[in-house]
């Protein structure tokens, strides 16, 4: 049978005859159209893979109203059925099952085609809203053409996703007359709170790929760094493409030239770029100060600036790390972006295994549920005295913007509160350096709440005043969340003491070694019982670190600066069962899944630690007890329901039962064999 000819040619001949007739100045694809967009398409993978030239078939650039621009990227196929290919979400499917870019749609079919390279732009250039149309079409039996269109609007809000903005049966919706009326349908277009946390979902998971996959790029193939290295280097990539509009100028990987001349090496201009971020940031000196101090050591060194075959190893690394992550940061991404980071470059190199259990990272899930569980608000003022890389704080700025959106009805007040919850309602400190690197990293990725991110021993030298800005005040925390290293004192629970000491009002929710609360840090848990109360006590997966560590773990949730009292009642849930199945296998596409009403479960239990026993729905009264405990023990805080061994009626009736159909069952066995043939 005879291949079907494609049509592209007379479909892209129908396209641009629109395009020409609303007098449009549309570049077609060797054409330029500015060098900001085509620099973009030139360093984006192309479709088949690799690297070079992406080329939309047409391309233009056009102004609403407001004189926002808008890039159009189009693509045109020449076949039946060649428009779009969508996932079974109804999302334009251009990632595989592992998280990496399925060419083979890409370059199949033509809306696919323009969200690649519409996702081009996201990732390097200062375009945040680009509108990404696919063109096809086929000769009918009568031999004339027959197009369809598909038109989406890919950008900051959607996570590069793509949505489709509606019906066309040709461009017109693109003519001047018609353009501002199109730009306010595409404002219109919203997301459910579930379609976005899909979207964030498989974006988690395919940063956790790129992290893999650079770790292991810049471990087997860059030499001489070690993993504090890795982490600074990131950070200071990072940083430098970040840029600030109209003030900041975002580093570009041409701006490298691997110049042996003093001050002008890659590192010289790399570390020029972040002072004036940083400057520019209004980040306090002494911080910024010691953030370009960290920096700069690793950045000058001779032998990353060292040019060999005309580029240096700097140079090297940037590209690297800008082409893996620069699309998850730029899009606004509201993750844990470092503590991936983090987990990916300390996970197998670096430390023992003791020392594992300090750093890893506290699943993001794990980290709302405690954010949660301290009743995190748009007015609380929350604190982390063993931040790591910030991912706890991150969960808690998320939650406290959120409540602010939902609630604060002037646009003038809100981003008035958002400034607020940024800059003065949240606090970290961090003793090692290269891990405090990162939390201010991550706060900064977040709109920067880095402001009192503090380098400096929580048990020794912290006073409980702001760290920046407001120094000579308390700063009047009544939110508490922490995962504190277990090797610390009581498993962390000094930690515990500590901050609970320092706090008025509010509430606490930490994760921690269990063993803190059967006995080995009777000297913090009998102390804290005489100033706060323990509200409910909560029993972890065992693997809810799995391949970081494995403990078995509890979260005790406190009311602060009321004395527990011995008649106090305390919950006690099982949640060894939380609806996720875990595993830790280096190639699987997604290690946690949801087996079991995982989101529900979290769900049910923030609302019975807060409103108890009536909330019970999935939990079983088994996993759900409510106990006392000694406020003189400080030992018994792991309690679980007690069994009644005592039989009932119905267990005696049940005995019975099954052993007179047992007995039926002998005497009908005996019978069949008495009476069979040859007995």
């Amino acid at each position: 049978m005879a291949k079907t000819q494609s049509v592209e040619p007379n479909i892209a001949d129908l396209a641009n005859g629109w395009l020409k007739s609303y007098k449009l100045d549309y570049k077609l694809e060797q054409e330029f159209l500015n060098t900001e967009i085509e620099k973009a398409l030139s360093d984006y993978f192309t479709k088949n893979g690799g690297t070079g030239a992406n080329r939309p078939d047409a391309k233009l650039l056009l102004q609403d109203e407001n004189a926002n621009y808008f890039p159009i990227l189009i693509e045109y196929k020449g076949y039946k059925g060649k428009l779009e290919k969508l996932n079974a979400d109804n999302q334009v499917d251009n990632q595989t099952a592992k998280n990496k870019p399925n060419f083979k749609n890409i370059n199949s079919f033509a809306v696919n085609g323009a969200v690649h390279y519409a996702n081009a732009l996201l990732h390097h250039t200062s375009y945040t809203d680009i509108i990404a149309i696919g063109m096809t079409g086929y000769k009918d039996e009568g031999g004339e053409i027959q197009h369809e269109i598909g038109v989406y609007y890919v950008s900051k809000s959607n996570l590069g996703a793509g949505q489709k903005i509606g019906e066309f049966s040709d461009l017109s919706f693109l003519a001047p007359h018609n353009f501002d009326s199109f730009i306010e349908k595409v404002k219109t277009l919203t997301l459910s709170q579930a379609e976005i946390d899909k979207l964030k979902a498989q974006r988690e998971k395919e940063i956790d790929t790129s992290l893999v996959r650079l770790n292991n790029d810049i471990y087997q193939n860059e030499k001489g760094l070690g993993e504090n290295d890795r982490v600074y280097l990131v950070a200071a990539s990072i940083i430098a493409t970040l840029g600030i509009p109209g003030k900041v100028t975002p580093l570009e990987k041409s701006d490298l030239k691997s110049s042996i001349e003093e001050g002008s090496r890659d590192g010289d201009i790399i570390l020029r770029k972040i002072k004036a971020f940083l400057n520019e940031k209004k980040i306090p000196k002494e911080k910024k100060d010691l953030i370009v101090r960290t920096l700069e050591n690793t950045l000058t060194t001779e032998n990353i600036n060292k040019v060999i075959n005309g580029e240096s190893q700097l140079k090297r690394v940037f590209t690297k790390i800008v082409d893996d992550l620069g699309i998850y940061y730029k899009i606004g991404l509201t993750t844990d972006f470092t503590g991936k980071l983090f987990n990916e470059m300390y996970g197998w190199l670096g430390f023992s295994q003791d020392k594992l259990n300090d750093v890893v990272l506290t699943p993001s899930y794990v980290a709302n549920l405690l954010v949660k569980l301290a009743r995190v608000n748009k007015d609380s003022y929350v604190w982390d005295f063993a931040t790591g890389s910030a991912g706890l704080l991150v969960a808690a700025m998320n939650e406290m913007l959120d409540d602010a959106k939902n609630t604060i009805t002037s646009p003038e007040a809100l981003t008035q509160k958002e400034i607020k919850i940024k800059a003065e309602q949240l606090l970290g400190l961090e003793l090692l350096s290269s891990v405090y690197m990162l939390a201010i990293l991550n706060m900064i990725l977040m709109g920067d709440g880095s402001s009192n991110i503090l380098n400096m021993d929580s048990l020794v030298d912290f006073d409980g005043n702001y760290g920046f800005g407001k120094t000579e005040d308390k700063f009047p925390a009544d939110a508490f969340i922490l995962n504190p290293p277990y090797s610390a004192n009581g498993n962390g629970m000094n930690f515990v003491e500590r901050a609970l000491s320092m706090m008025n009002k509010g509430y606490a929710a930490i994760i921690i070694q269990n063993s803190a609360g059967s006995g080995k840090a009777q000297e913090y848990t009998k102390k804290i019982l005489t100033k706060h109360t323990l509200i409910a006590s909560i029993k972890m997966p065992i693997d809810i670190f799995i391949g970081k560590a494995s403990v078995q773990t509890n979260i005790y949730v406190f009311k602060v600066n009321e004395k527990h009292h011995k008649d106090e009642p305390v919950k006690f849930i099982d949640f060894s069962n939380d609806g996720y199945t875990r595993t830790n296998r280096k190639k699987a596409s997604n290690n946690l899944k949801d087996t079991n009403q995982a989101k529900e479960r979290y769900e049910e239990l923030v609302s019975l630690v807060r409103f108890g026993k009536s909330k019970l729905n999935i939990f079983t009264e088994q996993e759900y007890y409510e106990g006392t405990i000694d406020p003189n023990n400080g030992a018994d805080w792991n309690q679980s329901a007690p069994i009644d061994t005592k039989p009932t009626l119905q267990d005696f009736k049940k005995t019975v039962s099954d052993y007179l159909a047992w007995e039926v069952s002998n005497i009908i066995k005996q019978r069949n064999e008495d009476d069979a043939p040859g007995k």
